[in-house]
């Protein structure tokens, strides 16, 4: 299992993530500027989701402005973005076949479906008009490929390194949008409690699919610092930092049983999950968020990187 196929699976499950993660992310962004005042500001949102997404340069080579349209249609189906819905969809239909004797026939059929219905949906450029219709087929056929790996696959090393690559990419999300939009959402003083603030925290909740947890946990709130707290250290939250790096733990000590022994990648997951169930918000905070934040960015891309190197992951 090590080598080749290890590293299709893996592969496979990141980029069907990251694709999700990036239509959720277009979706705030398009809610978020809805709500601006004005182009420009509505433009900066825009901005603000190639940043997460960790694109602004290179669309800035491509483009002179920020335009809703010009932005999400370079996120999903440009042919020159490598890092589009479009190509990461079809990098994981790849890999998938790559790996195909090691995963279920339900598994590469919702995969290989899920490709074909993108292709097809994203054969022209999309509109305002369908954008939410495209965001929500993109969510719903990574559900449908999660739903086939979590009903039909043995829980054996090529369903542990599947959640695995799930887990390191949803956790680098979750840590990426509240450290880029938890700053740019701050209100001004005038605007606190009001309609606007919790439309614009409410939706940042809705980019990881949190607005309905977060407000079971916490009627009538929309706080900026629960939110931080539950977003990083909720472990009921399956988008929380702490759970995400929970279920990673869980499935790296699944092939620590598999195989006899632990490597490097144990024990830096170790240490990064500690921290996480140790420190408290009010810490985080004294500390500085951004601080906190990109040192669980650094500190997952170091695992990430230490499984492929510990498994030996094809380049």
């Amino acid at each position: 299992m090590l080598g080749r196929a290890a590293n299709g699976v893996y592969w496979m499950n990141r980029y069907l993530e990251r694709a999700e993660n990036t239509a959720r992310l277009i979706d705030v962004g398009f809610h978020l500027a809805l709500t601006r005042g004005n182009k420009e500001s509505a433009d900066e949102e825009w901005k603000s989701v190639l940043t997460t997404t960790g694109q602004v340069e290179a669309y800035s080579a491509a483009h002179d402005d920020f335009s809703g349209p010009q932005v999400f249609n370079y996120l999903l189906r440009d042919k020159d973005n490598p890092g589009s819905v479009l190509q990461m969809v079809e990098n994981a239909r790849t890999n998938a076949r790559v790996v195909r004797t090691s995963i279920t026939n339900s598994v590469w059929e919702a995969t290989n479906e899920g490709w074909m219905t993108l292709r097809d949906l994203l054969s022209r450029p999309v509109r305002e008009s369908n954008l939410g219709e495209v965001l929500s087929t993109i969510r719903r056929q990574s559900m449908l490929v999660r739903g086939a790996l979590e009903g039909t696959m043995l829980r054996n090393e090529v369903f542990n390194f599947a959640r695995i690559g799930t887990f390191i990419e949803r956790a680098d999300n979750t840590a990426r949008i509240l450290d880029v939009k938890y700053y740019v959402l701050l209100p001004s003083v005038a605007w606190v409690g009001s309609s606007l603030d919790n439309v614009q925290w409410e939706t940042l909740l809705r980019s990881v699919a949190g607005n309905r947890a977060f407000t079971w946990l916490n009627p009538g709130s929309m706080d900026p610092k629960e939110i931080a707290r539950f977003l990083i250290l909720d472990g009921q939250f399956p988008r929380s930092l702490v759970f995400c790096y929970e279920k990673i733990r869980s499935n790296m000590a699944g092939l620590a049983k598999e195989y006899g022994h632990e490597v490097s990648a144990h024990e830096l997951l170790r240490d990064a999950g500690a921290r996480l169930h140790q420190i408290s918000i009010d810490e985080i905070f004294e500390g500085g968020l951004h601080e906190f934040l990109q040192d669980v960015i650094g500190k997952t891309v170091e695992i990430g990187n230490a499984i492929a190197a510990d498994y030996r992951f094809i380049e």
